[in-house]
């Protein structure tokens, strides 16, 4: 087993798209029934995490720039990938920046086939409705902190 500290993350971008009713957007991942989580992506060479977060936007949820503002931004969550998997032959982990954006669009501004599909469909929830259970278990510490730093709400 590689120790924690060997481990090398990927740079990696998250976003909590909120609406003005305070509601948020969560999408199901098209392999996995069940799993919703926010739209999040790597940070490619060249890029700041700013232009990685619109960029991911506009590929996996085909939201443009301009119905977007960012609200907050928080730095260094971690997670590590189970069984010693590798992305890309060298990232055990990812490192993310969580972006909290209001959402200035409408449900007709999303498409989930911009680029590649990865989500199967999106619904808007009050933050206190998020289920840990929806999230992969090597990814629920992220997401609890998240929520807390956030919304100030507390998951088991």
């Amino acid at each position: 087993m590689i120790p924690a500290e060997a481990i090398v993350y990927r740079p990696n971008v998250a976003a909590i798209l909120q609406r003005a009713n305070g509601d948020i957007f969560v999408a199901e991942r098209i392999n996995i029934p069940g799993a919703w989580q926010f739209p999040q992506g790597g940070i490619d060479e060249g890029e700041d995490a700013e232009q990685a977060l619109f960029r991911e936007l506009a590929e996996e949820i085909g939201v443009k720039r301009e119905l977007l503002e960012i609200v907050q931004r928080r730095d260094g969550y971690r997670y590590a990938f189970t069984k010693g998997r590798l992305k890309y032959g060298i990232y055990g982990g990812q490192e993310q920046a969580y972006f909290l954006c209001r959402f200035l669009g409408e449900d007709q501004d999303f498409d989930l086939d911009a680029t590649h599909r990865e989500f199967a469909s999106f619904k808007w929830i009050k933050p206190s409705e998020f289920q840990m259970d929806w999230v992969p278990k090597f990814k629920r510490h992220v997401y609890r902190q998240v929520m807390l730093d956030f919304f100030g709400i507390e998951f088991e």
